[in-house]
């Protein structure tokens, strides 16, 4: 399963205080029950799941289907989970907050105990999730809003999200502990699909990967010819023998940091993942060594969107209607569990059950 991807609506305004305050309560007491029946590990695989999330949403109080529900439901298991000793913590948040999660996750780890090494790793990992997002899965998605759940045993799960400044949409990405950062790292995908994706984490891009690899530790002063050329091509048949489809996706970057190049020839990176996670390296860098691997070894990445589900989008106070109703159905019914255990009043229960009963 592949980490998810939902896409949501942009609606203005902010969470009331009184709607906030009640979702701190209800998601912490949920989380809570999950932590002690089946363990803070089932708790971040859970919140990596984007049907789950989005029910989880729902049954704490913000039933309707946009980019807030995953910045204000993130925001209030943040306060939650400070709250209580479950052995779970929350780094980051939206805009200004992002940039205080590395500073975050070191209080965190002196909290939990870890050791240096692991601290670092969790840093890095907090890196490499927005790295890989912004950069790697090209889908006109900025990311805003990034937080990584820690549990006191050390694993994690990312919860981020980005906006396409032209369609004033938004789009959710979820993380747990992958094996590798650079290919396929998601779990369980979701959202609208989108034309001309380039996805470098896809398995069909490996060879992109390894060719990039190449081009970086070669002369890196032959770059520029090879960019030149692309860059004023009229047909692909100027290049590479045979027809190609979708030439209109040649489109070589306009600005190419030549300085930073020279940096990464010098640094001779031993992985992709080096590559994408070397200082300074964006999303035209990955793009311009993709499309020049092209030209040089025939190597070709993924155009596809990595969203494998869909929701059927509603106004404001709709709800949404994920393809895979099973997923979703399974969701609830994991949360009406947890709620019937939470040490809420019978009317918060009630209420919470009545928004799950309408989602479901």
């Amino acid at each position: 399963m592949r980490t998810g991807i939902a896409d949501l609506p942009l609606h203005g305004g902010t969470a009331p205080r009184w709607l906030f305050e009640r979702m701190v309560k209800l998601g912490g007491a949920i989380i809570e029950v999950i932590a002690e029946d089946y363990g803070t590990e089932e708790v971040l695989k859970r919140l990596s799941s984007p049907y789950w999330f989005q029910a989880f949403a729902c049954s704490i109080g913000f039933d309707w289907h946009s980019s807030g529900t995953t910045t204000v439901t993130c925001g209030a298991l943040k306060e939650a989970l400070q709250k209580r000793d479950i052995g779970l913590r929350v780094a980051g948040g939206k805009g200004i907050t992002s940039r205080a999660t590395q500073r975050e996750i070191l209080e965190i780890g002196a909290e939990f105990g870890f050791s240096t090494a692991k601290i670092e790793e969790l840093r890095y990992a907090s890196k490499m999730c927005a790295k890989v997002d912004n950069n790697c899965v090209q889908d006109g998605h900025d990311l805003y809003h990034h937080v990584i759940v820690i549990s006191e045993h050390g694993a994690w799960s990312v919860i981020q999200q980005g906006m396409h400044p032209e369609k004033r949409y938004a789009r959710r990405y979820h993380w747990y502990n992958p094996e590798r950062f650079v290919v396929e790292p998601h779990t369980g995908i979701v959202g609208e699909r989108i034309d001309r994706v380039l996805d470098l984490t896809a398995r069909e891009s490996i060879e992109v990967q390894k060719a990039s690899i190449d081009i970086v530790c070669d002369d890196y002063k032959k770059l520029p010819g090879y960019v030149a050329h692309l860059a004023h091509q009229t047909t692909l048949d100027d290049f590479i023998a045979g027809k190609r489809e979708n030439i209109e996706m040649m489109q070589m970057p306009l600005n190419i940091d030549w300085e930073l190049m020279k940096a990464i020839y010098e640094f001779h990176p031993e992985s992709y993942e080096e590559l994408v996670g070397f200082q300074g390296v964006g999303k035209n860098t990955l793009r311009a060594l993709a499309l020049i691997s092209e030209i040089i070894y025939g190597t070709s990445a993924s155009w596809k969107d990595p969203v494998k589900y869909s929701f059927a989008v509603g106004g404001k106070d709709g709800v949404p209607y994920p393809v895979d109703r099973k997923a979703m159905d399974e969701s609830i019914a994991f949360l009406r569990s947890a709620i019937d255990g939470a040490e809420l009043d019978r009317r918060e229960k009630l209420s919470a059950l009545k928004r799950l009963k309408i989602q479901g």
